[in-house]
């Protein structure tokens, strides 16, 4: 994988992608480039990049404690790349970094895509505690793994969740969760003026489907798909469905 702003980076050149913004995914909280399926990393026709954001996946460092620092490492990247513009789709922390992007650097944003998101972040107290040692992160994680899913998820989908959480260090984990848990642009949804794009899934245990129908009733314009049988991972759940609805957001947003 490439780096640049040293951050590791996924990038897929789709035939045709000059058309549109290039699409750019952020991972949520103690996730990689690898919790977007190749569905979704590789929508056909456009340029799709899949970061690692610090001190995850191959991307050294220790992670951050606020959405606004990631916000910065990610535009630093886009910067790096020599970028002006582009469509960020984020995954509950990586969607609250998208809607930071918006709000703060909005001439570098050319439209939002939100999954398992919400204005607001709040986090279990026992998971914050939890992660906040190293020999009762694992309890965390075997929680997050099982919220994660709808209960129609096929099991091996659940464990493979948790392995790949297993192999972050415990303290990036802990810091994401402290981001989110501090996140909070309720009162500032409708200052956001681009193309928006909220999927969820109907049986998301992490950030409820009413915080995604908040953010399509706040933001001007903003388009909301519930995927039933979803859980907050729907990507990973039910990624030609997430794909295809990604891909004609992005093909309604011109250069």
């Amino acid at each position: 994988m490439p780096t640049a702003a040293n951050i590791y980076y996924h990038a897929y050149e789709g035939s045709g992608g000059g058309k549109h913004p290039p699409v750019v995914l952020i991972h949520g909280a103690g996730g990689n480039y690898l919790y977007w399926p190749s569905q979704i990393r590789r929508m056909p026709g456009l340029r799709v990049y899949a970061l690692d954001l610090p001190g995850h996946g191959k991307t050294e460092g220790c992670g951050e404690q606020t959405i606004a620092a990631y916000a910065r490492a990610s535009l630093h990247w886009l910067q790096a790349m020599e970028i002006h513009q582009a469509i960020f789709v984020g995954s509950s922390m990586g969607s609250a970094i998208a809607l930071y992007l918006a709000l703060e650097f909005p001439e570098h944003v050319a439209g939002i895509g939100l999954i398992g998101g919400g204005a607001r972040l709040a986090v279990n107290p026992v998971l914050l505690q939890e992660t906040s040692q190293a020999t009762t992160c694992h309890n965390a994680i075997g929680k997050l793994a099982r919220w994660y899913f709808s209960p129609q998820t096929p099991e091996e989908l659940v464990q493979l969740c948790g392995r790949r959480m297993e192999e972050i260090r415990y303290s990036v984990l802990h810091g994401d969760l402290l981001a989110c848990d501090a996140f909070n642009v309720t009162d500032r949804l409708i200052n956001i003026t681009q193309p928006t794009l909220v999927i969820c899934g109907a049986d998301d245990r992490m950030t409820p489907p009413r915080l995604s129908q908040v953010l399509a009733r706040s933001i001007p314009g903003a388009q909301l798909e519930v995927i039933e049988h979803g859980g907050h991972m729907v990507m990973l759940e039910h990624p030609e469905l997430v794909a295809s609805h990604l891909i004609q957001f992005v093909q309604s947003i011109g250069v």
